[in-house]
């Protein structure tokens, strides 16, 4: 009984779970470092580029969403919660990221109705018209720590030893060694030299 349940659940995971995957059912653009785990290898159609970096633990669903698309995680670094990326993500050394935390470097739709009109209906056919849509890298600098379901959009930079409190909507760069927090985000203190 408990094993076909167990069967049963394992079955329903929406994804593989696993410590280095065997290199012919990883995307040749990928590029995992030998002791990095990755439990959520990104499924998908487009060509892109996903680099992991030594002793990180990527725990994220990631969703790449066109051609060319990359995504860089350092060493040492955690990451949990939804990367979106059509554009570039670049995350640092040690760095910390939470669970729920979302990070997306684009604005999914134009802010004009009549560009994003039929967006649905592109989508049923498979695709995506990306010319009206802003994007901008998103960077999270080393020793970084964003707490859980935090919002980082497009065009962010989180500097180093930023911290972003819980919950938080991040619209602008962070600077390094600074808190932030709330929606949309705002400084709430500088990290002193003994708190580095």
């Amino acid at each position: 009984m408990i094993k076909r349940t167990l069967k049963r659940v394992l079955s329903l995971t929406p994804y593989r779970i696993t410590k280095r995957a065997p290199q012919e059912h990883v995307n040749p653009n990928f590029d995992f470092a030998e002791d990095a785990t990755v439990r959520r290898i990104p499924n998908t159609p487009y060509t892109v580029g996903f680099s992991v970096g030594a002793s990180t633990i990527v725990e994220a669903l990631v969703s790449f969403e066109r051609d060319g698309a990359t995504l860089s995680v350092g060493k040492r670094t955690f990451v949990n919660g939804h990367l979106v990326v059509s554009n570039s993500i670049e995350i640092g050394d040690d760095v910390m990221i939470a669970w729920g935390t979302t990070v997306v470097d684009h604005n999914s739709h134009s802010i004009r109705f009549s560009e994003r009109s039929r967006d649905v209906e592109d989508w049923a056919r498979g695709a995506k018209n990306w010319e009206k849509v802003v994007s901008a890298p998103v960077r999270i600098d080393n020793k970084a720590w964003i707490g859980f379901n935090a919002i980082i959009l497009k065009g962010v930079n989180v500097g180093e030893g930023g911290i972003v409190a819980a919950g938080s909507v991040v619209t602008k760069d962070v600077l390094p060694w600074t808190i932030v927090g709330g929606n949309p985000a705002k400084q709430i203190r500088t990290l002193g030299k003994h708190e580095r």
